[in-house]
């Protein structure tokens, strides 16, 4: 009687059927970690604590520009920032661009007026994403915060 001649294990189709899936999950997860350190987003507020803080005073300014019947209305696009002021008009505005998630992308401007009355400025093209827009006078007594897409 002869016996059926058997075929080594890696001519054969099963084993390799059976490592295809714990192999794609290892590839999967190499991936996701490659991508998780690749893009790491760190933290919005570095010294969280001190900003806490800091909430009473923020809100205070946003009080006083408030009671002085200031209001924005700020228009991005066309490679600069232009704010029309109500209510009070300094020499100067300071304009802070904040992302919602990335503090590395966080703009700080200085607007100066126009001829036809609006603060200006060049703004070179923003990230995707939320931005929390602040405006504040030069000595900052008051501010205001909008939000932006």
């Amino acid at each position: 009687m002869s016996h059926p001649r058997s075929i080594p294990w890696y001519r054969q189709r099963w084993p390799w059927l059976l490592m295809l899936g714990p192999g794609a999950v290892l590839v999967a997860g190499a991936v996701t970690t490659w991508i998780a350190f690749a893009s790491a987003d760190g933290l919005v507020v570095d010294d969280y604590y001190k900003q806490g803080l800091a909430v009473n005073r923020v809100l205070a300014k946003e009080e006083e520009a408030k009671r002085l019947g200031i209001s924005a209305e700020v228009r991005l696009g066309g490679g600069e920032i232009a704010v029309r002021l109500a209510g009070q008009h300094p020499p100067a505005l300071f304009v802070q661009l904040a992302h919602a998630t990335r503090a590395g992308l966080d703009v700080r401007l200085r607007l100066a007026p126009g001829a036809d009355g609006a603060y200006r400025a060049e703004l070179a093209p923003l990230a995707p994403g939320r931005w929390q827009i602040v405006i504040e006078d030069p000595r900052g007594s008051w501010r205001l915060a909008r939000e932006a897409s």
